[in-house]
């Protein structure tokens, strides 16, 4: 008989998901970098968005993924 749970992810989703927190991290960073007032750069206002706008579409990825 075969040891399975019935957890809802297992470990390649949460691996891909912490990939996905730092993606949504690295994208605040970058927010912060900006040296326009109020964040009003390219920086603040273009790529960091854009970045952690890819990571919350990667984490649903990482929610609904499932291992063959």
């Amino acid at each position: 008989m075969k040891n399975k749970t019935n957890l809802p992810f297992d470990k390649n989703n949460y691996r891909l998901m912490v990939i996905g927190i730092i993606v949504i991290s690295v994208g605040f960073f970058i927010m912060t970098l900006d040296s326009e007032d109020y964040g009003y750069g390219f920086l603040g206002l273009t790529l960091g968005p854009i970045i952690v706008l890819l990571g919350f579409i990667f984490q649903f990825f990482a929610i609904f993924y499932k291992s063959k």
